[in-house]
């Protein structure tokens, strides 16, 4: 094992206090800039041959822990998936006082979910020059199971690592000025015809939606 101070966290975890330095240097002396952002609720009711079944509002409790400037909570039904496919999308304007999306990976152990596999996938999408870098996750509660893909996006770019998109939050501030991002999320039961039939309906669907999702978040 490398010595501690040349080791590859400790070189990472250096260069982003680094740039938190400096990215929270940047912001008290720059007034940050917030690009316009549509609202999430003008994303399409139809997208192709799937059709929103089911939307749920944000509970206000929800709402005040997660502290985000604009969610979505739908479900669409479509090929594959006439029970539905749940797209949960928090986005934010800004990070600069500390808020932040909430991972995932923490918060489906919470509710009682075990993980049965996780990965790092690259989903190809059509009209992408880059694949969408996504967290790929098999998780189970009681009799229960279920596919959950999620990643980190601001302004067009994919982020998997929740490291990885914090550096990029800092390197952001200081080029660009900005530290909008969003968490996006697809959920889809396993159902009788397995588990395989379900990550394949996952990626499927990220394939269709990642051009409408991207339209209405910040360039």
């Amino acid at each position: 094992m490398p010595p501690f101070f040349v080791s590859r966290n400790f070189i990472f975890v250096s260069v982003l206090l680094v740039l938190q330095g400096a990215a929270g240097y940047f912001l008290s002396v720059r007034k940050e800039y917030r690009p316009p952002s549509q609202s999430l609720a003008s994303l399409p009711a139809k997208v192709d041959s799937w059709q929103l079944v089911k939307e749920f509002p944000m509970e206000p409790e929800v709402q005040d822990i997660l502290k985000a400037d604009d969610t979505l909570n739908r479900y669409y039904a479509g090929p594959g998936s006439p029970q539905g496919v749940g797209l949960f999308i928090a986005f934010f304007r800004s990070q600069r006082a500390g808020v932040a999306p909430h991972s995932p990976k923490n918060c489906l152990p919470g509710a009682g979910w075990v993980k049965e596999k996780n990965t790092i996938v690259q989903i190809p999408v059509p009209g992408q020059a880059t694949p969408v870098e996504a967290n790929f996750y098999v998780v189970q509660r009681g009799e229960s199971k279920s596919v959950v893909v999620y990643w980190y996006q601001s302004h067009g770019r994919t982020v998997a690592d929740e490291f990885k998109a914090k550096f990029y939050v800092m390197s952001d501030a200081i080029r660009y000025n900005r530290t909008d991002t969003a968490l996006v999320r697809v959920t889809i039961a396993v159902g009788p015809s397995g588990e395989e039939t379900a990550e394949k309906t996952a990626v499927e669907f990220i394939q269709r939606f990642f051009a409408p999702v991207s339209s209405v978040l910040p360039v």
